[in-house]
């Protein structure tokens, strides 16, 4: 059976929908993921993807592409020669998965299942309800079991990646800690300010710092850093950044793509979370984590790109103490 799995947010999404593409993977002979331009990089590193396909939807991401320019079309006639036999949309707790199934039933696929709210008509074939209050990386396998791939046995249904690569090139040898500062919204990031005390407090109490962010993060990874941190802004691939995480010892970071990548090598997360988007669903899954920051602050569940509400308090108000006593929890309970 050639089956699509269909994820089209960004880099962090496509990581929870690793255990349910691991599930698809068990009961299928081949396994296409469809994804966007921002998750291709995270869907290249999950195990039980055979195949990538990039396409941008009009109807996902911060800038999305006008109708005509993301030729969906052009998508109908690349899926309709793949002859898929079945296809899994996965889709986040507020959005649709009926544009994605209107294309797929054009395409011919002839058995499309997806968690909606919606009703579906002729376009889905399997209609889940998700449980209240599940994680999204739950929500994902609960809707392949329904399409009709449960689990593997032995599967523990945590986020996993292929093999990183050693990289103490990068981060030097002995023990570290990686503080991330960046995040794909800015209502989702801690003040630099706040991350560059973190990093001096760290460093007060013994730690090796490493400092994480990509290309265009450099300048943020350099005053963060300052003269105390290993500075890798920029200096990291997917693969080679889920190396750093992997060896690091805590991992303290907002709600973004590097603390899934972190969840997914198994290390443990200090999780400055914005309550823009519910921690319940969102929040590190499957390793020990502290969640820092007011879930009940006025933001909550707006999904706001840019804080609404003066001063960032829901981040802000968190201190360089508070992290570094997160920090000093995960590792009693590691060690």
């Amino acid at each position: 059976m050639r089956t699509l799995v269909v994820r089209l947010d960004s880099f962090g999404d496509v990581l929870l929908a690793g255990p349910a593409v691991r599930a698809v993977a068990a009961h299928s002979a081949h396994v296409t993921l469809l994804c966007g331009p921002l998750g291709a990089p995270a869907a290249r590193l999950l195990p039980g993807v055979d195949e990538v396909t990039v396409w941008a939807a009009p109807w996902e991401g911060f800038d999305p592409p006008s109708v005509a320019d993301a030729d969906p079309d052009g998508l109908v006639r690349r899926l309709r020669a793949a002859a898929f036999d079945t296809a899994l949309i996965l889709t986040s707790f507020h959005q649709s998965p009926l544009p994605t199934a209107l294309l797929l039933r054009l395409a011919g696929i002839p058995r499309i299942g997806a968690d909606s709210v919606d009703h579906p008509g002729r376009l889905l074939d399997v209609r889940h309800r998700r449980r209240a209050g599940r994680h999204e990386a739950e929500a994902a396998l609960d809707t392949a079991a329904a399409l009709g791939f449960p689990p593997p046995a032995g599967d523990d249904g945590r986020l996993r990646v292929v093999p990183a690569p050693d990289t103490v090139a990068l981060t030097g040898n002995g023990p570290y800690v990686v503080l991330h500062p960046g995040a794909s919204a800015p209502a989702r990031a801690w003040s630099p300010d706040r991350c560059a005390e973190a990093v001096e407090l760290l460093a007060d109490e013994g730690h090796r710092v490493v400092v994480t962010g990509g290309p265009d993060e450099r300048d943020l990874t350099r005053r963060v850093s300052g003269a105390t941190a290993v500075d890798l802004g920029g200096r990291t691939d997917p693969r080679t950044l889920a190396g750093v995480l992997r060896t690091a010892d805590v991992v303290v970071s907002g709600n973004t793509g590097p603390a899934h990548l972190a969840t997914a090598v198994g290390t443990p997360v200090v999780s400055l979370f914005a309550p823009v988007v519910p921690a319940e669903r969102w929040a590190p899954y499957g390793v020990p984590s502290v969640v820092l920051g007011d879930q009940r602050a006025p933001c909550a569940d707006s999904r706001a790109l840019r804080c609404p509400v003066a001063g960032h308090p829901c981040l802000d108000d968190v201190t360089a103490q508070d992290v570094a006593c997160a920090v000093r929890k995960l590792l009693e309970e590691r060690s």
